[in-house]
């Protein structure tokens, strides 16, 4: 890639961020307010849907992608499949934001989303595994995408709990992923995680420090299920052995907190559908940390996935397996701080 297109590049995501803003700040104006109760951190009631920014200016950049750069895009199945599928999900999560709809209704939605792109083709079934050589999984890749775009759009849901939590880390995510996504020629990729780096761009000088609007289900759904969708097609990557790793280690942070908290809710017997407040970076929040500290603490465990993935990239293929285990070391320290000041704090979630 030239300077100069990587210029305009720039220029475009720079329309995209200043579009993104400017809906963020209508939204608002709109006034769709997410009132406070006892599973939530914020204590006032604060306007929400600011994602619509987000989405929009990701799929403006999609509609130039598609009708002037040919080259840089999906086959037309997986692009179209992609793009309805976003859309799909978006609108759900928007109307979901208006009217608070039930869990099942949500992960409905987030099935026949996930659905359609894996419809499109846009799935992975032969993985490739130092010391093991090809698996071919059949179906059970299918089964196994699905899963893993269900899932991580639900993470990203659930860790939008603080102010600039999740766009921060997703904005760190995509920033890398953009960058990995040039040395593979992977161009849709590249071009997809910097058209949502730029609507998050957008966004999060409203939600952070002090969040005038939060970007809502319409806004952490679809970034979440975007960057899982993008972890499949990274998955591609033809030179590099177990690319599909590359996104989980981004969003090592994401993943662990939400994993952690389910295994261990259900453990204690408990729901795991129900709301609650005792995911680690809300225990965090309660016991004392404050909020954009917390933040910046995932901030950092999306830039440590980050520079795994580089080291990943670069080790031979001996090596490989043992790369993504370097995300883990900072985590259990973050875990082990957290668990120590929720026993000072006496929070019995833990």
């Amino acid at each position: 890639m030239t300077l100069a297109a990587f210029l305009h590049h720039i220029e475009l995501a720079g329309v995209l961020a200043l579009l993104s803003a400017m809906l963020v700040r209508m939204m608002i104006g709109v006034g769709v307010m997410d009132t406070p109760d006892r599973r939530k951190s914020h204590t006032r009631p604060t306007p929400k849907g600011g994602g619509v920014g987000i989405v929009a200016a990701f799929l403006a950049g999609m509609y130039v992608l598609y009708r002037y750069a040919e080259f840089s895009r999906l086959a037309d199945p997986y692009f179209r499949g992609v793009i309805l599928a976003a859309v799909a999900i978006s609108v759900v999560a928007f109307l979901d934001d208006m009217r608070d709809w039930p869990f099942t209704v949500k992960l409905a939605a987030q099935v026949v989303a996930a659905l359609m792109a894996v419809a499109s083709g846009l799935y992975v079934t032969e993985y490739r595994v130092p010391y093991v050589g090809p698996l071919d999984l059949g179906w059970l890749g299918i089964v196994a995408t699905l899963v893993w775009i269900l899932f991580a759009t639900n993470a990203m849901n659930f860790i939008d709990g603080l102010n600039g939590l999740a766009a921060g880390t997703a904005l760190v995510a995509s920033g890398f992923l953009a960058y990995i996504a040039i040395g593979q020629e992977g161009s849709f990729v590249y071009f997809a995680a910097l058209l949502l780096a730029a609507g998050l761009v957008g966004f999060l000088p409203f939600n952070f420090p002090r969040a005038r609007i939060f970007m809502g289900d319409v806004g952490s759904q679809f970034c979440g299920f975007m960057l899982a969708v993008l972890g499949v097609a990274a998955a591609r990557f033809g030179a590099i052995e177990m690319s599909f790793l590359l996104v989980p280690m981004l969003l090592s942070g994401v993943l662990l907190d939400v994993a952690f908290t389910l295994v261990r809710r259900a453990l204690a017997g408990q729901r795991i559908t129900a709301a609650h407040r005792s995911h680690v970076y809300q225990v965090a929040h309660r016991s004392g940390i404050p909020a954009p500290v917390v933040a910046m603490v995932h901030w950092g465990f999306a830039a440590i996935g980050g520079l795994c993935c580089l080291v990943f990239i670069h080790v031979s293929s001996q090596w490989k397996p043992f790369v993504p285990f370097l995300v883990l070391p900072p985590q259990l320290v973050w875990l082990a701080l957290v668990a120590h000041r929720a026993r000072r704090a006496g929070i019995r979630a833990w």
